[in-house]
């Protein structure tokens, strides 16, 4: 079954979500909604307003009226990688529809996250600062060794570009996994670092280091489209990308254990 995405936000990570959805064969991408009313030039764009289908499509918020987009080209997730204010946009109207809403925003204020809960109450909803399938992948190994070995030190390190300001938001979601306070994390500013994440269990007598790095936003696209396939048979509510993986992952550890069993008898 194709999965049906419309993609909020045309920025340079909303580009490279673009290419990787296009390149999907099992989803298709209906339209594209941008801040900016300015017309779009460049093959990416090209590609998209030259679909096959006839639907895939480059509209401007502004001019738009969401009611209108989703009754002539209907999806079955949105995508948002655009701002704080793009789920003002869409989303009661994707609720009251029952699309899938997959967010990429790395911080919501309040009153945001407040909104997000009340639609998950409708329709199902994933908020990830961080989507890249990596970094989830990192938290979920990292909360289960925290989890076997609850008196190890834990070090949070993340590293950006020298112009980033603050502490990065995936960092933030890391610490709280693993109860580490905020105001511990180890932040490094230099040059044009993408992006890297590092967890460090510190034992008397060894080390254990979790690092993720991003070398490119195509990252971004993968773990988005990992998420809008996954939603589709989830019920309402409000997700992460490890409520996701964690299905995965559990059957991968089941397959896994008779391979352990015969290697040890």
């Amino acid at each position: 079954m194709t999965t049906r995405i419309g993609l909020c936000g045309f920025g340079k990570t909303g580009r490279s979500v673009a290419r990787s959805i296009l390149e999907d064969v099992d989803a298709r991408l209906e339209w594209v909604v941008r801040k900016s009313d300015h017309v779009s030039r460049g093959p990416l764009a090209d590609q998209i307003e030259r679909s096959n289908s006839g639907t895939n499509r480059m509209f401007c918020a502004a001019s738009t009226p969401i009611e209108v987009l989703l009754d002539t080209c209907p999806v079955d997730v949105i995508i948002d990688f655009s701002g704080v204010n793009g789920l003002d946009y869409y989303g009661d109207e994707a609720a009251r529809r029952g699309i899938r809403i997959v967010t990429a925003i790395s911080s919501y204020p309040c009153a945001q996250q407040e909104k997000l809960r009340d639609l998950s109450t409708q329709t199902p909803v994933l908020w990830s600062p961080n989507i890249t399938l990596g970094v989830n992948l990192m938290i979920l190994v990292a909360s289960l060794l925290h989890m076997i070995a609850p008196t190890a030190d834990v070090e949070i390190v993340e590293e950006h570009f020298r112009l980033k300001k603050g502490v990065s938001s995936t960092a933030k979601v890391i610490a709280r996994a693993l109860g580490v306070l905020e105001s511990e994390i180890k932040s490094l500013r230099a040059g044009g670092i993408v992006g890297t994440h590092e967890v460090v269990f510190g034992f008397p007598s060894q080390t254990v280091r979790l690092r993720h790095e991003s070398v490119s936003p195509e990252a971004f696209g993968e773990g988005a489209l990992f998420a809008a396939h996954s939603m589709i048979d989830v019920s309402p509510g409000l997700y992460t990308m490890e409520d996701l993986l964690i299905p995965s992952f559990i059957e991968s550890a089941r397959k896994l254990q008779p391979r352990l069993l015969a290697m040890n008898s």
